[in-house]
């Protein structure tokens, strides 16, 4: 699909009034009130993820790690059916019988999204299968509707992905389950065991993930950010790694902000009281 191709409702949301950036092809991205949006946009295909939409995001999330201005990061996808199916299997199927020369940053983008300096929402609008389940596991905040469904492929293609992401959202027992059978869940159950942190209706679906963004947004960007490093850091490390590491953080890059600038608000609305 060419930009001009691209219906009024594609081209601007009319609730944020923003509007895209058109350098890419394969996904629409817009920002404002602090909020980026990512749209996985090849609707036709139900979103699957070509090597060009994969380089795409991987692009438009560099550029909000660098843009003072964004402050939380919105994924979502076009279409009601879908936000993404998964891999570009007829792509897949033409490199296998063409191999293209060897690409050694081939699947770093899972770990971008999950590792983006800015918090990541994922505003689920439809199913999520196999490298779209791998996706929207990685991100930081996940909302559904009644839409959403999750299914984790790999096992059934001979293939295996998930095993690092799955687990951190839904815990060990239920990451197994999911990862062995590579069954659907539905968007009750997801909600249910987890993998959803809130669950609306389609119509709140967007409204619901931007009302995260923005308050995301409000708050100490260097704080915010400081809190996602630390926990991504403490994967896997001792309870007392945890603690000392967080302390030394806060004697040296996440010093605290200065009360009078912290509480600005609070000592505006409140005055000042004597001891």
């Amino acid at each position: 699909m060419k930009p001009s191709d691209y219906t009024t409702d594609e081209l601007t949301d009319e609730r944020t009034h923003q509007r895209p950036n058109m350098r890419y092809e394969d996904i629409v991205v817009t920002k404002g009130e602090g909020v980026g949006v990512i749209r996985l946009n090849r609707p036709k295909v139900l979103n699957a993820l070509s090597k060009k939409l994969v380089r795409e995001v991987d692009a438009a999330i560099s550029d909000m790690e660098t843009d003072d201005d964004v402050k939380a990061i919105v994924f979502t996808g076009t279409g009601e059916r879908s936000f993404s199916a998964g891999a570009d299997i007829h792509e897949q199927v033409r490199d296998a019988e063409n191999p293209p020369p060897p690409d050694p940053k081939r699947g770093e983008y899972s770990w971008h999204v999950a590792a983006c300096t800015k918090p990541t929402i994922g505003a689920l609008n439809g199913l999520a299968y196999g490298g779209g389940a791998v996706m929207a596991s990685s991100f930081d905040i996940r909302v559904g509707c009644e839409r959403s469904s999750f299914r984790f492929l790999a096992a059934s293609y001979g293939r295996v992905n998930s095993t690092w992401s799955l687990p951190m959202q839904v815990g060990w027992p239920k990451a197994k389950e999911l990862l062995f059978s590579a069954r659907v869940v539905e968007a009750e159950e997801a909600y249910r065991i987890g993998l959803l942190n809130h669950l609306v209706s389609s119509d709140e679906l967007m409204p619901k993930a931007m009302e995260i963004g923005k308050q995301i947004a409000s708050n100490d960007p260097r704080m915010v950010q400081g809190i996602k490093e630390l926990m991504v850091e403490a994967v896997g490390e001792g309870w007392r790694w945890m603690y000392d590491n967080e302390s030394a953080a806060q004697k040296g890059k996440l010093s605290a902000t200065p009360v009078e600038e912290g509480f600005a608000e609070f000592i505006a609305r409140k005055g000042r009281k004597e001891a």
